[in-house]
């Protein structure tokens, strides 16, 4: 055991490891949960994982036993009925709530039992819905139900006294609420609506906050169904009948309500985030007395007792959970949740609680005391607290950005990036909460609106804008979490983000290029580069060709990326979600006019006429990487070639001219392409991709360094044409054109526009028709080419043709050529 661990465990030792249970951690780990071996799993508040003995007790289940519709009245389907009757019970023993206060009405998710509150609830122009900021986009879709309705929403921000960021005293006394602008869509009432001065409201809030960590105090149930009219002072609108929602999905998995202590109206939970499988089941836990109130307007099978079908009439069942559960409940999944239940029952939630909640403590406390060589801090947590005085009512997620030695932000998609290759899975964004991550991050209506002109929307790329963050790097921890996996992770943050003092007395990040020009231009007038080779890649992401000469036109080399491929649902087809795209071998003919396309799959070598003859229908728009394209189909003939190659549907389209619409929003902020003054075929960034024979060499060389200090995995040794370059170039230094600013191939001139940022299809080995993912070569090139968040290797560059009509008679690339590059 090493001194890390030896001294985790003196610390927290007497509630690590499931010292109790049947089996410790270390147990589980080795026998439940062989497929993480290598793999540090930290988004258990996206989804935890199930275990192997789980889904064998689930299929042997299955295999031995026969599961009729619930609706029928056979003896097969009775059987299920009562299978179903106690996967109920186990729900609410769950949460503590007796069957005669409490049902459980089982629904496809957690949003769909939210989902069901918002249609349902008894809403009225004088009816308010309140919610913590600290909600779910799921959470916040209630808005939409009141509002329609004419009633009032608002948001609030809950704290107490003395303590910031969570509430966890039981007295009204100490409460602060402090409410957001009031939203109200409709200020007419309904037709025959009179004001009653009496209204049913709503207040929701998290167990859980699934951005931060904070736990909500469950006294608010009390305090706000209770005393609402005194803790929410202000207009005569508060008052009515407070009812209580609590989001439970992520708060169910360590720290479930106790609905005996607090009598909340409604529950909802989702089974995944408790013990991996089942996912798409949830249940909302709902008060008898609640339920009674709720409108339901929508019948269906097994929701009725009689209906008509030519007249206006339907009998609609008395028990809450029928009359809630539209057509048949999903009943295998739900005869499943019996043994994720077992599992945690044997391990006790308690224990769980404890178990995840002190690895996140380590981790927190360990983020914090992180310091770059000058003395700042690393990392900026999120979740109440700002120093190493710690919340105790934290659950197990820790949610952090990360500070450069400058005090500039680390994207944390360059962190995700990192991890990934470090076969650490962890979350990043805002994590469908919209709300924490504002108030968190610091951001106002006009940041949020900035960030949206500028392009910004969930999960895209955009992690930071006019210099802060719009969105956060978090990690979660599920019972069968270990220290080894907090540990890797902290090793990970230390090595690829904390400056580290250098041998000559300066501060660098590990893994930033170092790259200094000083002496370049001495060595340059000595060196001699040539051309090494050319390729044309015709169709996006398919296979190219090599020549000995080319020639260009004002898009690069004549007809690259000339062609794409494109799903029947809009989707632009590369290798990285279509990997079978390699095995499509492409050549063109020039002589002949004719572009031959070949695939194992097909039988015929497909051939297309250069020539505008095989067209189908006229010209469309389409617009892609900042790019406005105008393309043209094929006829159905090819159309089908290309589906059976790659055993999908999809089209063939040609480019027929490009034009740079718009790179910046309207506030500015610069968008996806690089190069914005020429015309572009379906490129990412730019015309041409150069890469260095050295420069490769190098990388090879740090290959096969890291396997022999390892001592595991086989030898790599890497074509230049793995990182699909027009131009591969021999001579000089390894990475020696990073520095150049421009360069002539023959008499031909191009500028450069920069490093090429490289992503996991570099990862992509394609051997012997098979397809084969690793984490290398990227993962090498991150300890040494990485800088402000991007991994480079190779430059992009730019013809600077003055023909701006297309072709050049003498515009010919040839292999063996010079390569005159400058620093100019």
């Amino acid at each position: 055991m090493n001194t890390d661990k030896e001294a985790f465990l003196r610390e927290f030792g007497n509630d690590y490891g499931y010292p109790s249970a049947p089996f410790n951690i270390d147990q589980i780990r080795a026998s439940q949960f062989k497929r993480l071996d290598g793999l540090v799993y930290l988004d258990h508040a996206g989804s935890t994982l199930y275990s192997e003995s789980q889904m064998e007790a689930v299929l042997n289940d299955l295999t031995t036993s026969v599961y009729g519709n619930p609706h029928s009245q056979s003896d097969t389907s009775l059987a299920t009925c009562d299978i179903v009757r106690e996967a109920r019970q186990q729900v609410l023993d769950h949460c503590n709530a007796s069957p005669k206060d409490y049902k459980c009405i089982f629904t496809s998710g957690a949003t769909a039992a939210l989902k069901l509150v918002g249609e349902a609830f008894p809403w009225s122009s004088e009816s308010n819905f309140m919610y913590t900021m600290e909600n779910h986009n799921s959470v916040l879709g209630i808005r939409e139900y009141a509002l329609d309705r004419g009633a009032s929403a608002f948001a609030i921000d809950i704290e107490e006294a003395g303590h910031h960021g969570g509430v966890s005293r039981n007295t009204s006394s100490s409460i602060k609420v402090s409410p957001r602008p009031i939203q109200r869509r409709n200020q007419a009432r309904f037709p025959g609506e009179a004001p009653t001065g009496y209204a049913h409201n709503l207040f929701a809030f998290p167990s859980e906050c699934n951005f931060s960590g904070v736990r909500f105090s469950l006294d608010l149930v009390k305090i706000i169904k209770e005393d609402a009219e005194r803790i929410l002072t202000g207009p005569p609108f508060y008052k009515g009948c407070w009812m209580v929602l609590i989001d439970a999905a992520k708060g169910c998995a360590t720290k479930p309500p106790d609905l005996s202590k607090y009598p909340a109206d409604f529950v909802v939970i989702s089974f995944y985030k408790l013990f991996g499988y089942p996912t798409g089941l949830g249940a909302l836990i709902v008060r008898s007395e609640a339920a009674k109130l709720l409108k339901k307007t929508y019948f269906s099978g097994g929701t009725v007792a009689a209906s008509i079908a030519d007249i206006d009439f339907v009998k609609r069942r008395n028990d809450i959970e029928e009359l809630f559960e539209d057509g048949t409940a999903s009943f295998l999944s739900i005869a499943s949740i019996r043994h994720g239940f077992k599992l945690l029952n044997t391990i006790t939630i308690s224990a769980i609680s404890r178990h995840t909640s002190l690895l996140s403590t380590y981790v927190r406390k360990q983020l914090l005391a992180l310091r770059h060589d000058n003395g700042s801090g690393v990392c900026m947590l999120y979740g109440g607290f700002s120093s190493e005085k710690l919340c105790n009512e934290m659950g197990p997620i820790v949610t952090f950005n990360l500070k450069r030695p400058d005090g500039s932000w680390f994207g944390y998609r360059e962190v995700e990036k990192l991890a990934s290759l470090s076969r650490i899975q962890l979350r990043t964004g805002c994590f469908c909460n919209p709300g924490a991550c504002a108030k968190y991050l610091g951001l106002s209506h006009s940041d949020l609106l900035s960030n949206i002109e500028a392009g910004h929307v969930c999960w895209d790329d955009n992690d930071i804008i006019h210099g802060k963050p719009t969105g956060a790097v978090r990690v979660s921890f599920g019972y069968m979490s270990t220290f080894e996996d907090a540990k890797k992770f902290i090793d990970f943050i230390v090595s690829s983000f904390v400056s580290v003092p250098y041998q000559s007395g300066q501060v660098h990040l590990p893994r930033s290029i170092p790259y200094s020009s000083e002496g370049r231009e001495r060595r340059l007038s000595t060196t001699s580069f040539r051309l090494k080779s050319i390729t044309i890649y015709p169709i996006k992401s398919c296979a190219g060709f090599s020549v000995e000469g080319w020639p260009l036109s004002n898009t690069g080399l004549l007809h690259d990326r000339e062609w794409i491929l494109k799903s029947l649902t809009g989707e632009i087809l590369t290798q990285k979600k279509v990997p079978e795209m390699h095995l499509i071998t492409t050549f063109i003919d020039l002589s002949q006019g004719i572009l031959f396309v070949e695939s194992p799959r097909c039988k015929r070598k497909l051939r297309i006429n250069l020539k505008s003859d095989s067209y189908c229908g006229g010209k469309e728009a389409m617009d892609l990487q900042a790019q406005r394209y105008e393309v043209q189909g094929y006829h159905n003939e090819v159309n089908i070639w290309f589906s059976n190659a790659l055993a999908r549907p999809c089209t063939l389209l040609r480019c027929s001219s490009s034009q740079y619409y718009s790179c910046l929003g309207k506030r500015g902020s610069v968008g996806m392409c690089r190069d914005v003054e020429t015309r572009l075929n379906f490129v990412n960034e730019a015309q041409f991709l150069l890469i260095s024979e050295e420069s490769v060499s190098d990388l090879n060389s740090r290959l096969r360094s890291n396997v022999q200090k390892s001592s595991t995995g086989p030898q790599i040794q890497l074509n230049p044409l793995r990182f699909r370059p027009n131009l591969v170039i021999s001579g000089g230094e390894p990475y020696h054109e990073d520095g150049w600013l421009s360069l002539k191939i023959g008499n031909k001139c191009f500028t450069s526009l920069g490093g090429c940022n490289r992503c996991q299809m570099i990862n992509l080995d394609n051997q012997a028709g098979q397809v084969q993912k690793s984490t290398e070569p990227l993962a090498t090139l991150a300890s040494y080419r990485r800088i402000k968040g991007k991994i480079l290797f190779g430059i992009l560059l730019r013809y600077e043709n003055d023909n701006e009509v297309g072709q050049e008679a003498d515009s010919w690339l040839q292999v063996g050529q010079e390569v005159d590059p400058n620093f100019d």
